[in-house]
């Protein structure tokens, strides 16, 4: 009896095999079947034109300065300007008490007058004696000593001359006058006080404010990108030799008159390792004070090829690299790293890495990997975002 229901058992099993191998075969459970090429974005590169801008934070500076300091001692006898007005370059503006310098002038030009006398009469003497030796009327030796009276009489003179140009020199600097045009500051005297020549407190400074200097800061590394940038932009540019400066104000409004580049300081400061470069703006209206923050934004010129990409596409590596996804010829992803330049609206400028032509993926990245396939879908490029890029503002940050 055991060995029936053994051999039923088996017989059983045997019939539900066969039964579940052949809904297999008929297809009731298939196996999943491979995945087709998974779908993305791309924009294709097309170069463009940009106008290339880099705007950097600085500060303000006068023109000129000038610390009004006397160059002789006295009493102060009068102020002659208004604290905060406008000076000339000559204009009086402090009166030291002259009296003891008119003194002394006039003490040196008496002396002169008595050096003349005496060197007129020393100068007849000599003449006299060189007609009495030629008749033998007075020895050589005597008219060779009447010569030398006469000579030094001619130094005296000239010494007197000399002293009385100083003393006019010293009257004059009790005349203190502006040195430079500009704007005056407030006065650290006023009358009836003690100044001395050389002292350390200046009187006034004075500030030209037409036209103003921006100071601004940029890293050594960057100056060199933007040195060959400028150089580049102008060579496609034409014949401006000289980058435009627009200032924008603390308030974030543009100022209306632009300037230009200078020059760059020829050191590197040890600390920060930047350098900093001046520029030169108009400022007729003294709208702009020195010490004011502002940015410049600085124009590099013209790139006429430019490649831009969005800056969705752009992710980093392990290294900190630059990278972006690509869809190559055979239709698959690839890895390509890409050295980045400045933000341009909601682009980034590709300075090597690609080329024109390519297709960058801008969506679906979180769905593929490198040797993925994949099929294309065109994404529309933003006409306004070409537009930004084509020449209104840039960011100063740059990627590398």
């Amino acid at each position: 009896m055991k060995k029936i229901l053994r051999q039923s058992f088996v017989i059983l099993a045997m019939l539900a095999g066969g039964f579940l191998t052949g809904a297999c075969k008929d297809g009731a459970q298939p196996t999943p079947a491979a995945g087709g090429p998974v779908e993305v974005e791309v924009v294709t590169l097309q170069p463009q034109p940009v106008h290339l801008v880099v705007e950097l934070p600085g500060r303000t500076a006068a023109f000129r300065i000038a610390e009004v300091r006397p160059q002789v001692g006295g009493i102060i006898q009068k102020r002659l300007f208004t604290e905060g007005s406008e000076v000339k370059a000559g204009q009086l503006l402090y009166q030291i008490d002259p009296a003891t310098y008119q003194a002394s002038y006039d003490s040196a030009k008496a002396a002169l007058a008595k050096a003349e006398a005496l060197e007129h009469s020393a100068s007849l003497k000599a003449e006299r004696y060189r007609v009495l030796v030629r008749t033998k009327a007075v020895s050589e030796q005597e008219q060779i000593e009447i010569e030398a009276g006469w000579k030094q009489a001619v130094a005296d003179v000239a010494a007197a001359k000399a002293a009385l140009a100083s003393a006019r020199i010293n009257l004059d600097y009790t005349r203190v006058t502006a040195p430079i045009s500009g704007r005056i500051g407030k006065s650290s005297v006023t009358e009836g006080a003690l100044v001395t020549a050389q002292q350390s407190a200046a009187l006034a400074t004075i500030q030209q404010l037409d036209p103003l200097y921006v100071d601004v800061s940029q890293s050594s590394t960057e100056l060199l990108d933007l040195k060959k940038e400028v150089a580049a932009g102008s060579a496609a540019g034409g014949e401006k030799t000289k980058s435009e400066v627009t200032v924008l104000l603390e308030d974030g409004s543009e100022y209306r008159h632009t300037g230009s580049l200078e020059f760059s300081d020829v050191t590197v400061n040890q600390t920060t390792g930047t350098v900093t470069l001046r520029a030169i703006v108009g400022n007729p209206d003294q709208e702009l004070l020195p010490g004011m923050f502002v940015r410049a934004r600085i124009d590099k010129g013209q790139k006429p090829a430019a490649i831009l990409v969005p800056a969705a596409s752009i992710s980093r590596n392990s290294k900190g690299q630059a990278m972006v996804m690509v869809v190559n010829k055979a239709s698959t992803v690839e890895n390509r790293i890409v050295h980045t330049g400045q933000n341009i609206g909601t682009r980034i400028l590709i300075a090597d890495g690609l080329t024109a032509g390519e297709q960058v993926i801008v969506a679906g990245l979180q769905k593929i990997k490198p040797g993925v396939p994949v099929k294309v879908i065109e994404q529309a490029i933003d006409n306004q975002s070409s537009q930004t890029a084509s020449g209104v503002a840039a960011t100063a940050a740059k990627t590398e």
